[in-house]
């Protein structure tokens, strides 16, 4: 596998909070995505999320409080957190989450 660039995989993305899955190391997807500045609605997941921001700032909202995430500085979402992204975040955003097994394999 290549280099891969990722703030200029973000910026090339067509649609703003879509990730594209870029590479895969230990069993988690490393995805990555373009924040611009409206908010992402609430979601859960039975699995640990890590959201790393390369550029800008992220406001993390848990539990009706913001947490700023800014370039250089990595969250780790708990399972089963509910956990939504507040206006105003912008910039490039790499998201390490658990891989879908396959149900055959």
């Amino acid at each position: 596998m290549s280099t891969i660039n990722l703030v200029d995989t973000a910026r090339s993305l067509g649609t703003a909070w879509k990730s594209t899955i870029v590479g895969m190391a230990a069993n988690a997807n490393i995805k990555v995505l373009r924040m611009d500045e409206m908010a992402y609605a609430a979601e859960t997941h039975d699995f640990a999320e890590a959201l790393l921001v390369l550029e800008g700032c992220m406001n993390l909202e848990i539990a009706g409080n913001i947490v700023q995430v800014h370039a250089g500085h990595v969250h780790i979402v708990p399972a089963g957190l509910p956990h939504a992204v507040a206006a105003g975040s912008w910039g490039t955003l790499v998201i390490v989450d658990q891989a879908v097994q396959d149900a055959t394999s």
